[in-house]
């Protein structure tokens, strides 16, 4: 791996220096590739011929944002670019820097531009991490030319960059990376001088092991690989359980706040809906595993229960809100069981969103139609006057008739005759519906009317 290249007006202290910082930094920071030759993954944008590769070679990067999970290199693909290009470098960190730092920055690569003609790429590090002002400090020098940006971030930019600032970006989305690809670094780092050249044996299935652990993070992948070689015993080779002992836990790509937090409920509730019983199973322990708050899944399975079971199965938000008061009296470990129970019943369910349409129907005519009155049948008369006013006056109770049921219209009279409701035609739902019909036959033959929501 080539030496990094020592800023301008270093002398040899300087120098001695960063050697010095370079031998004692983690295992994962040694190996940070230098070029694209020694850039393993993400093949889509910097393999050969692609656009990313194309545009920093020929070192006409406009301002981009690197998207991805953590450990999939994205500020090595910065660091590229500075070995690359023919502009200035200049990092700063979103976690410690400022609105002052960022106007130093911006202030040098003014001048720079002015006496010198070189560009300056800004690389902002976890640029989700800086607010509105901060963003809105950068923009106008990202408009004009002043620098180009270069953003990382494991958070979705749409919702963590600022749109105008993110109209001026080309987002590359960096994917994580695979099981043999993170065997490839661990086995690189195992040859390398600048790695563990000579100090450690590894064998083959640690390696495996090691790389199908770390969620497509090479970071933690090598910093595991780092620790167990520190502590194997002299002499001896590491063995898959020394692996297993360093990296502690399975990592998996989850973030509470963040995109796989979404995209991992999103998974669940499409699996139950889709009555995929072995689906909802996977995601539902996935999200456990990762530590996700359980009454947060247990609160979509209630929604869920509702929203598309519905009427279908007027049990399952029985069960479900039974799940939730399990959960929250017993908590975790145990909790599972609750929540693989209900996840499994919803997915088995009969489904149905009539529920939801038909709500949607009449919320759609509270909204277009005027405050519409009550009609008076409906209206309670608890006092003399409000008799008087006719409230109440030809109220039919139902229990008074045949089956429980009598016509008579319920709805403000500008709307009599809408149907909102159309029950489904699965499960309990489907006897519901055999109920409505023949009540809708029979005022029909009596010369009644309705008409659709």
């Amino acid at each position: 791996m080539p030496a990094r290249k020592p800023p301008r007006g270093a002398d040899m202290f300087d120098q001695a220096a960063d050697a010095q910082r370079e031998r004692d930094a983690p295992l994962a920071a040694r190996m940070r590739p230098g070029s694209f030759d020694e850039f393993v993954g993400q093949e889509h944008l910097v393999g050969e011929g692609h656009i990313l590769r194309r545009l920093i070679e020929a070192d006409s990067l406009p301002s981009i944002i690197l998207w991805g999970p953590p450990g999939t290199g994205k500020t090595t693909l910065a660091r590229i670019v500075a070995q690359m290009t023919q502009a200035e470098f200049a990092p700063v960190s979103a976690v410690s820097a400022g609105v002052a730092d960022l106007r130093r920055v911006i202030g040098e690569a003014r001048d720079r531009r002015a006496l010198e003609g070189r560009r300056t790429i800004l690389f902002i590090d976890e640029i989700h991490r800086f607010n509105k002002s901060q963003q809105d400090a950068v923009l106008p020098y990202v408009e004009d030319g002043t620098v180009v940006m270069i953003g990382a971030t494991t958070e979705n930019p749409s919702f963590e960059v600022i749109g105008p600032l993110l109209s001026r970006c080309r987002v590359f989305p960096l994917r994580a990376l695979e099981p043999p690809q993170i065997a490839e670094l661990l086995r690189r780092a195992l040859a390398d001088e600048h790695g563990l050249a000579g100090r450690i044996a590894v064998d083959d299935e640690a390696i495996d092991a090691l790389a199908e652990s770390t969620g497509g993070d090479a970071r933690i992948a090598l910093n595991a690989l780092e620790m167990a070689a520190s502590s194997a015993p002299p002499g001896e080779p590491v063995t898959r359980e020394l692996m297993e002992e360093a990296l502690q836990h399975k990592t998996y790509l989850y973030d509470k706040s963040g995109d796989a937090h979404y995209d991992t409920i999103s998974a669940f509730i499409k699996s139950v809906r889709g009555s995929d019983p072995d689906a909802s199973l996977y995601w539902l322990a996935r999200m456990i595993e990762s530590g996700e708050d359980p009454l947060f899944i247990v609160r979509r399975m209630v929604i869920l229960a509702a929203e598309d079971v519905g009427l279908a199965d007027p049990q399952a938000l029985v069960v479900a809100t039974a799940c939730q008061q399990a959960v929250h009296f017993i908590g975790l470990p145990e909790g599972y069981l609750p929540m693989a129970e209900c996840a499994i019943y919803l997915a088995s369910a009969p489904k149905s969103n009539s529920t939801l349409t038909a709500y949607a129907r009449a919320l759609a005519d509270v909204r277009e139609s005027q405050n519409e009155p009550v009609p008076m049948h409906l209206r309670n008369a608890v006092t003399g006057l409000m008799q008087q006013l006719g409230y109440g006056k030809g109220y039919r109770y139902a229990h008074d008739y045949d089956e429980h049921h009598v016509e008579q219209t319920h709805l403000p009279e500008k709307l009599a005759g809408r149907r909102y409701y159309e029950p489904g035609e699965l499960g309990y739902e489907a006897t519901i519906k055999e109920w409505y019909e023949r009540l809708r036959r029979e005022k029909q033959d009596a010369g009644g009317e309705e008409r659709e929501g």
